[in-house]
């Protein structure tokens, strides 16, 4: 049985970026990964964004590595020369109560340490994007897009470049604290045989899974494993352009961000992502659901043509909290909390996820520090 340094359970957009921290560090990685291919859940379905760090809680570790990690994220981006974009975001109210709830995330913001943000006024949101209806707006600088396969493409590139293997069509079935390390069993997907590994870390970032996948890990206390939440965002594309150039979010819902308009790279409009609580894997959009879209993008885009969405994709978040739930914070569920050495649990990884890995993994790597 080989012996290695680390074994990271799922190469979604954060297992790669940890495995790259972790091969960085002079640790022989390996990356299991179920599918055929990285990055082919969570970190496939999204909206691309990268995340200012408006809508972080005040000492949770979700708020810090989103600011810490857009901060990587841009200077990495432009080191590699990978495809994105600075936009820029307008969060806009519609209504004296939602301007009150502006302002109210405007302190949040600032007091977390997120820079460059100004709140406008209907004019000065209109002179900026003069298809908005608004009665306020909150202007986030610092917010923009990334070609998310490009990222996670780098991110396996220098983890290779350090000795690390990515083993795909390798489902991770169980395992067990051995000598001073972790005994993982895989299993076969593909005709490939199954086999095992000693590693000296484990790192649980399995993302939809994680808590199945830290079910199999002998020893770690059941009691410990979170409560899944599966929701579903639908995403719904606009046919022909859209006359905007920034980000256009809502003031936030419970459960997520609210129907908002990201533009890709090339300018292609889309919204979403509603949310949708389910219990299984489909990623079908029902086209019924664009439905209620209008009347949500119409609040800040009272000009948007009937019949001009039209079903584009869906993704699933991995989420701690069901539907009424208060919200809560990444989770990463080290040796000093379970007492089990070598051993790292990620659960609850989502939005904002990608903006954050860099600084997820250099947290995890910390432990081999």
């Amino acid at each position: 049985m080989d012996r290695i340094g680390c074994v990271v359970i799922g190469a979604g957009v954060v297992g790669l970026a940890v495995a790259r921290a972790m091969a960085m560090r002079g640790l022989e990685t390996v990356v299991l990964e179920g599918e055929a291919a990285f990055g082919q859940g969570v970190s496939s379905r999204n909206s691309e964004v990268i995340h200012a760090g408006l809508h972080g809680a005040p000492g949770w570790r979700k708020a810090a590595a989103c600011i810490k990690g857009r901060r990587l994220l841009y200077d990495y981006a432009a080191q590699r020369g990978l495809p994105h974009h600075k936009l820029g975001k307008l969060l806009v109210a519609n209504g004296a109560d939602e301007d009150v709830l502006l302002h109210g995330l405007l302190r949040k913001a600032q007091a977390l340490g997120v820079e460059g943000l100004q709140v406008l006024s209907a004019a000065q949101a209109l002179a900026l994007e003069p298809a908005l209806r608004c009665t306020s707006a909150l202007l986030s600088p610092e917010s923009g897009v990334i070609d998310v396969h490009s990222l996670m493409l780098s991110l396996l590139g220098d983890a290779e470049a350090q000795g690390a293997t990515l083993v795909c069509r390798s489902p991770f079935e169980a395992a067990e604290p051995s000598n001073g390390g972790w005994v993982v069993r895989i299993g076969s997907s593909g005709g490939a045989e199954p086999f095992e590994l000693h590693a000296r870390w484990l790192v649980n970032s399995a993302g939809l899974q994680a808590q199945a996948v830290a079910a199999h890990i002998a020893g770690y206390p059941a009691a410990r494993i979170p409560q899944r939440h599966w929701a579903k965002g639908n995403y719904f594309k606009l046919q022909g352009r859209a006359p905007f150039t920034h980000l256009v979010y809502p003031v936030p819902v419970q459960g997520g961000l609210g129907v908002h308009l990201t533009l890709d790279l090339q300018g292609q409009a889309k919204f979403g992502p509603d949310v949708e609580w389910v219990d299984s894997l489909d990623y079908r959009v029902d086209p019924r659901r664009g439905d209620a879209f209008y009347a949500e993008v119409r609040r800040y885009w009272p000009a948007l043509p009937d019949g001009a969405l039209v079903p584009d994709y869906a993704g699933i978040r991995p989420k701690l909290y069901g539907p009424g739930e208060p919200a809560r914070d990444f989770e990463i569920d080290g040796p000093a909390e379970h007492g089990l050495p070598g051993l790292v649990q990620m659960f609850g990884i989502e939005s904002p996820g990608i903006t954050s890995s860099l600084a997820l993994a250099d947290e995890v790597a910390a432990l081999v520090d």
